[in-house]
């Protein structure tokens, strides 16, 4: 481990941008030393009071020369937006080649490199082998709760039949309105096709566990399968990320399915609603925030894993998001350059 506090950059103010922001002021182990922004108005703004907080004396700037120019050991990239990795990967492949390490929650395919396009991680493997930096993408999920506990869980299996990770959340807290609506498709009527929806999007951002859990089984995937499904809400619902209209999607079940030997075998399944009584038939739980993770074999193994309030679990999930890659900062600097998983 560093034995100066590591030199960390965060790359956006959003919601997990922010949270990242106040966990590294306070600790003995990080400094804080530059913070990249996208909004004009933000520029030259306290990076605390951006955060949320108080002012810590960091300001933001969209200069990413003045970000390098710190002397920076590791950037938290926490960008989102309708590019998603294509906007991404040029931010990765200037950092990682100017030998700065990133941990990110924004590229969910990233979670097993092996899958990744394989275009984008040439170019990322080459970026990464000139500055001599790695990059590690994580977050509760992906990142944690259907890939890495499962894969613990299953060093108490004697045979394993299949296993199925389950989310069952309220998302009418989480405030990210393109990630809830253009992503998602919650409050668009069921004729619009979200990006979530789109012929094999569910498994650019769920294959990489499926995948991830079959190397560490070391069983062969036939294929993953993708189950999309909606139901609307009967009444208009005002929630975190702005309003949802009755007749338009208020409730979403995904499925990626990896199939092992012709059978479903590895199952990452979300339900996530705006209102806990839409889609009653759809799995449930008695808390919000609930990740249920169920292994048929020998023996049959349930863990049932939350995070946060008990009735509105979004904010304690982010905060575990952002602390997923946080706490590895430390580590990632340690770690031989690459794309690490």
């Amino acid at each position: 481990m560093p034995t100066r506090p590591v030199r960390v950059a965060v790359w956006s103010t959003g919601g997990i941008g922010s949270i990242a922001i106040r966990a590294i002021d306070r600790r003995p182990d990080l400094e804080l030393v530059g913070v990249w922004v996208h909004t004009p108005e933000k520029v030259g703004r306290d990076a605390g009071e951006l955060a949320g907080g108080d002012p810590i004396g960091v300001t933001a700037t969209n200069d990413v020369d003045a970000i390098l120019a710190d002397g920076v050991d590791c950037v938290v990239y926490a960008a989102q937006g309708p590019e998603q990795d294509a906007g991404s990967v040029p931010d990765y492949v200037r950092l990682l080649a100017a030998g700065v390490n990133v941990v990110t929650t924004s590229s969910w395919a990233l979670l097993y490199p092996p899958t990744y396009e394989p275009g984008w991680r040439a170019q990322l493997e080459a970026a990464a082998a000139e500055g001599g930096a790695s990059l590690y993408a994580s977050g509760i999920e992906p990142g944690f709760a259907a890939d890495q506990l499962p894969i613990l869980l299953t060093t108490m299996s004697n045979t394993i039949r299949s296993i199925r990770s389950s989310e069952i959340a309220m998302y009418d807290t989480y405030p990210v309105t393109f990630m809830m609506m253009d992503m998602m498709g919650f409050g668009k009527p069921l004729d619009y096709e979200p990006m979530l929806a789109l012929p094999g999007a569910l498994v650019s951002a769920w294959g990489p566990g499926i995948n991830l859990t079959a190397s560490a089984l070391g069983v062969e995937l036939d294929e993953i399968r993708e189950e999309f499904d909606r139901v609307v809400t009967d009444r208009t619902l005002e929630v975190a990320c702005g309003t949802i209209e009755a007749g338009t999607c208020g409730a979403l079940r995904t499925q990626a399915i990896g199939v092992v030997d012709g059978r479903d075998a590895i199952v990452i399944e979300h339900v996530n609603r705006m209102a806990a009584d839409l889609a009653p038939d759809w799995p449930t739980s008695e808390r919000d925030g609930l990740y249920r993770i169920t292994i048929e074999g020998d023996p049959d193994i349930v863990c049932e894993m939350a995070a946060g309030d008990p009735r509105h679990a979004s904010p304690g999930a982010m905060v575990a998001t952002a602390m997923r890659v946080v706490n590895a900062v430390p580590y990632v600097v340690d770690a031989p350059s690459g794309l690490l998983t």
